[in-house]
């Protein structure tokens, strides 16, 4: 749902239309029994919430939902100050109908808003290959009916498969070199030799172990994609002048982050300037991740504190999970943070610091004030295992847990969103950001989160390790 806010933030700008998004989002578990959720939350049956049999075959009680307002998961305060958007619930009430409606599927009967809403056809993203780009702009005078050798020696490197209609910045030079295409070792020289020869350079960001789950926005790279191949976002919609417009399609699966790919560097960073400034959590979440940061240093002797994130739960039903067995896949954990430590002990012997590659950061200089890790160092481990022998296995192995760090007081100060899972993970995202080395999953979007508010702080790149 975030990547989904991200991206209809960032296209409502480029439309410059005003964004509506979800009054709340469902939750998928509770810290306690249902029935204490239920008590301050709607609970709801998650299949029939969003119209999906992927849950039908669970017992009943692990199918349960339940329904948080969008401003317990995002700081809409903070959000309001730089984005034009509306909750669904205040559009529906600027109209008159009830907010009700909402939880009704309007966005099936999207007439509902108003009687002239109007929209395009679906993207039909699952069905298309190539992707959206910030803007055509002027291309040229190339034909594309005259495809010259390098534009054929291009394409045939192209994947046969998927929706990935692009080439690698340093892989099409490569291939160029290899057939003897001269005048492309310099950038300019490159990049003027594909404009000759219908291909475009494209902005966007480097996923996680060549996969796109995470959607971070901190390792921005280059790619090239045919001319021909490439859809302009702005010139496809502006012309719809609809009071509603309603855009449907799959955004996430094999999907860069914002949907798209962009036509200049300037783009780009005003969408790592979105995901990593202006949406934030809500202040108790901070005010809880700095009291949990401060318990864990005092834990470790006010020395540094590693931390990591173990999915289990669903990915273990899928078999996503970096092993399946839970203490291998501690052990993996435990062994990467080890090298971690050791990458830690370095800087801090050679002294040197550097932010990621991201717009508006500069270095936290503070990194390397504490005393790094001792071997035998307790670690904060964020995970979604609920099993009780499991979770005992964990701690008597040398994991830290939230239920471990939180208080009471902490639990009445924070209030009664602490119940859900989801917003506890949202704390824990918070948390493992001020952790001097994080380690996590290439598949998992909690990992990106991470990363994210990790540059937004001025972490050094080296602190951290996804695979």
């Amino acid at each position: 749902m975030r990547y989904i806010i991200e991206a209809s933030l960032f296209h409502g700008s480029l439309l410059n239309r005003t964004v509506i998004i979800p009054s709340f989002v469902y939750a998928r578990a509770c810290e306690y029994p249902n029935a204490v959720c239920a008590a301050y939350f709607p609970m709801v049956n998650r299949g029939d919430a969003v119209d999906s049999d992927e849950w039908r075959k669970l017992p009943e009680e692990q199918q349960m939902g339940w329904r948080v307002p969008m401003s317990t998961m995002i700081n809409i305060t903070h959000l309001r100050r730089t984005q034009p958007f509306l909750l669904v619930s205040e559009y529906l009430l600027l109209h008159n109908l009830s907010a009700d409606l909402e939880a009704k599927k309007y966005h099936q009967n999207p007439s509902v808003f108003d009687s002239g809403a109007r929209g395009p056809p679906s993207l039909k993203d699952m069905k298309r290959r190539g992707d959206w780009n910030v803007s055509k702009g002027e291309y040229g005078t190339w034909n594309k009916k005259e495809k010259t050798d390098i534009y054929l020696n291009l394409q045939s490197a192209l994947p046969k498969k998927g929706r990935q209609n692009v080439l690698g910045w340093d892989q099409a030079r490569s291939i160029l070199q290899n057939h003897g295409i001269v005048g492309i070792s310099s950038d300019e020289g490159f990049e003027m030799k594909l404009r000759d020869n219908g291909w475009e350079v494209l902005y966007t960001y480097d996923g996680a172990i060549g996969m796109d789950f995470v959607k971070n926005v901190v390792n921005p790279i280059r790619q090239v994609a045919p001319r021909d191949s490439i859809r302009g976002y702005v010139e496809d919609y502006r012309r719809f002048d609809a009071d509603v417009l309603l855009l449907k399609g799959e955004i996430h699966f094999e999907r860069k982050p914002a949907g798209l790919r962009f036509t200049t560097t300037d783009s780009r960073d005003n969408f790592s300037r979105l995901v990593l400034f202006e949406i934030h959590p809500i202040d108790s979440v901070k005010r809880l991740s700095a009291a949990m940061d401060k318990a864990m240093t005092e834990r470790n002797g006010g020395r540094m504190w590693m931390g990591a994130h173990m999915r289990r739960g669903d990915f273990v039903l899928y078999n996503w999970t970096m092993q399946a067995e839970l203490g291998d896949h501690f052990q993996r954990i435990k062994t990467s943070l080890e090298y971690g430590r050791g990458v830690l002990c370095s800087m801090r012997n050679i002294g040197t610091l550097s932010p990621y590659d991201v717009p508006n950061v500069t270095v936290d200089r503070n990194q390397l004030q504490r005393e790094v890790p001792d071997a035998n160092d307790k670690i904060y481990l964020a995970t979604d295992e609920r099993d009780p022998g499991n979770l005992a296995y964990l701690s008597d192995h040398g994991a830290i847990m939230a239920s471990d760090l939180i208080t009471l007081e902490d639990r009445r100060q924070f209030g009664w969103p602490l119940l859900l899972t989801d917003v506890l993970g949202l704390v824990e995202q918070d948390l493992l950001a001020r952790s001097s080395y994080f380690y996590a999953h290439a598949m998992s979007s909690f990992a990106g989160g991470v990363i994210n508010v990790r540059a937004a702080n001025g972490a050094d790149p080296r602190t951290a390790k996804i695979d």
